[in-house]
């Protein structure tokens, strides 16, 4: 790069002249003795900072030292260039876009989710200096419209939306049919990473599972705001393409669906898949038959292959020639496609490897369309190191459950399966893994989940006051209503709303009550965590009675407030670290 820069590069592949410093972990760039420049090694963003300029901030001569054996070196802490001040995004009301206004937003929300996907895992890799501002130029900016949480936080689990659609935009993706259509949510994924960075879930939505799309507040393309009406059992995948929907639409609908707060979408075109996959030097996939689907063109052979370009595309889009034939079959097969990608860029051969790591910084940033809270380069970098973290054989690929839609003879559509997906979507709220790992211990000490151990009261003698913290009308008094018919808790009165609103559901309970506290835990499914001894007050009658105040984790009489410790049984899922053959 720097050769290129002088003119005395001629053939030289920037990429070449960058090496893995094994000590440091850093990509430096090295300077063949012919530049000029000695045999010594620079590291790469110091050396292109102090070429521009660096705003008089370092000196090359300090940049080349190396700190003796043993010391720290401080001054590598932060690699130079990001010193670099760095353009501020325009403000929202600009337009949904930052960059080149002929293209529309309509025309980037796009389509299959291999490449965003593997982007975030290797963004952190990367180191986000490279070619900072050629890579920063490449990736499409469209407004979340304020349905997110504002961006992710280093300090809470992390929900990201990876969004595709059917639309036929890219080189070389017009044969595929449909060329003319406006696109749908054709392919969904909602990534959820543990707080703690064990874990994580990728949980994939039908596109035909029969929902609710809200009203949509959105960004125009002249700057104005426009609110879409919404659409009562809609196919899922009509919340986005349709009727003008953007990708923060798609946003709304899901938070709708699963009741979690997303912080992020992403969305990325049909060449992503082709382009990462070629960078990476092909995907590994194992089919158990011979699999023929001219729809997808596809052709292949049972046994083990390495797919890129095309045929990985191919790969991703077959649907007929696999399972039954349908959407919740091609989910699968996508699932098993990319883990195997990450796991390919998550290998030493990838990571290890500075033209692989160019060639995806560049493929990735082309074929990204990110939401506007996070459409930088270092943004995105921060983000890849955080998912960094994450151990593959923690994450897991999993669907909605579903079940045929009951309304149609002939079953083109799904409808939800509250049965199993309250549950699902009550772990992934509660940052709960599925997967049967060790994380990191619980922060309720052992002497508050020794609360719940010991004698239970009979239902009849529990004496609690009920009071409405959660902020929804009603709480109260439809879980008095619930206990006092449905659970014997006859010594029980609802007193109205608490003094706030609070997050969590709270049980106080006085000297001699921890075996109505127990009782009344099991009942409602409350955590270890909700219980307070303390003091026990009166009631109207001068009598002890325990406080139940209801939080914003109330989700209705009789659900559970503590979310299920396993899975349910039968979910469609997928280990990342696992192969898997497509049958």
């Amino acid at each position: 790069m720097d050769a290129q820069g002088r003119g005395r590069a001629e053939n030289i592949d920037p990429a070449d002249q960058w090496v893995l410093n094994p000590d440091t972990g850093d990509y430096e760039l090295r300077l063949s003795p012919s530049t000029g420049q000695g045999p010594s090694t620079v590291p790469g963003p110091r050396r292109a900072a102090s070429r521009q300029g660096s705003r008089g901030r370092s000196t090359p001569g300090r940049d080349r030292q190396r700190p003796r054996p043993g010391e720290r070196d401080e001054r590598r802490e932060v690699p130079g260039q990001r010193r670099r001040r760095v353009k501020e995004p325009e403000p929202a009301t600009s337009g949904r876009r930052k960059q080149k206004p002929k293209k529309s937003a309509g025309k980037k929300v796009m389509v299959w989710t291999g490449g965003t996907l593997a982007f975030l895992l290797v963004t952190g890799c990367v180191g986000g200096y490279l070619y900072y501002q050629h890579l920063n130029d490449n990736i499409t900016s469209i407004n979340d419209d304020g349905a997110g949480t504002g961006g992710f936080s280093k300090d809470r689990a992390i929900n990201i939306l990876v969004v595709g659609t059917d639309k036929r935009s890219g080189d070389g993706n017009k044969g595929y049919g449909d060329e003319g259509s406006a696109g749908h949510a054709d392919t969904t994924i909602l990534l959820h990473v543990s707080k703690d960075r064990t874990n994580a879930t990728a949980l994939s939505i039908p596109r035909d599972m029969i929902t609710d799309i809200p009203d949509c507040p959105t960004t125009m393309e002249d700057g104005s705001t426009k609110v879409i009406q919404g659409t009562k059992n809609a196919r899922f995948n009509e919340s986005l393409g349709q009727n003008e929907r953007t990708p923060s639409c798609t946003m709304r609908t899901v938070t709708k669906i699963t009741g979690i707060k997303l912080d992020h979408f992403m969305v990325a075109d049909f060449n992503a898949v082709k382009t990462l996959s070629s960078a990476v030097g092909g995907v590994d996939v194992c089919l158990a038959k011979d699999i023929d689907d001219p729809k997808s063109h596809l052709k292949l052979p049972k046994g083990e292959h390495t797919l890129a370009g095309e045929k990985a595309l191919a790969f991703v889009r077959t649907r007929h020639a696999v399972g039954n034939g349908g959407d919740l079959s091609r989910i699968e097969l996508q699932q098993q496609f990319l883990s195997s990608l990450m796991r390919k860029l998550k290998s030493s051969d990838t990571l290890t490897n500075p033209k692989k790591m160019f060639n995806l910084a560049e493929a990735g940033t082309k074929a990204l369309a990110v939401d506007s809270t996070i459409a930088d380069i270092m943004k995105l970098r921060d983000l890849g190191m955080e998912l960094g973290k994450l151990d593959m054989k923690n994450l897991t690929f999993a669907t909605v459950p579903v079940v045929d839609n009951p309304n149609e003879k002939v079953h083109t559509t799904v409808v939800l399966n509250p049965a199993k997906a309250d549950p699902l979507f009550a772990m992934m709220r509660a940052d709960q893994s599925l997967t049967e790992v060790k994380k990191k211990e619980k922060k309720e000490k052992a002497a508050v989940a020794a609360r719940l151990k010991g004698p239970k009261a009979d239902p009849s003698d529990v004496r609690v006051d009920i009071f409405n913290g959660s902020g929804k009308t009603g709480a109260a008094q439809a879980t008095l209503t619930w206990l006092q018919n449905n659970e014997g808790v006859l010594k029980s009165s609802q007193q109205g709303n608490a003094p706030a609103v609070i997050k969590k559901t709270t049980l106080e309970y006085g000297p001699g009550q921890a075996d109505q506290a127990r009782r009344l835990a099991a009942i409602m499914g409350l955590p270890a965590a909700a219980l307070k001894p303390g003091k026990s007050e009166e009631n109207a009658q001068g009598l002890p009675a325990m406080k139940l105040t209801l939080g914003g984790d109330f989700a209705g009489a009789g659900v559970p407030i503590a979310p299920p410790k396993k899975a349910p049984e039968g979910i469609q899922k997928v280990e990342a670290d696992k192969t898997v053959c497509a049958k």
